[in-house]
């Protein structure tokens, strides 16, 4: 039992003082956070003509549209 006890007191010991872990977490709540923003974004994009696809198609005509007069 006692080994036991210093096994797993050894191999936490390595886990804390392992910092990958704590940089993937970082690197998650980035993400998280920017998709998040991305949601909201496309979400105040979209409330002010209809749905996504109306959206879709208004960038679509922007960036193939000769004339410009996209707003």
């Amino acid at each position: 039992m006692k080994n036991l006890l210093q096994a797993i007191g050894q191999s936490s010991r390595g886990f804390l003082r392992d910092e990958e872990g704590a940089q993937v977490i970082e690197y998650a709540l980035i993400i998280a956070v920017v998709s998040i923003a991305l949601v909201v974004a496309l979400k105040a994009l979209t409330n002010s003509g209809g749905s996504f696809s109306t959206f879709i198609g208004r960038v679509t005509t922007c960036l193939t549209s000769t004339t410009g007069g996209c707003v």
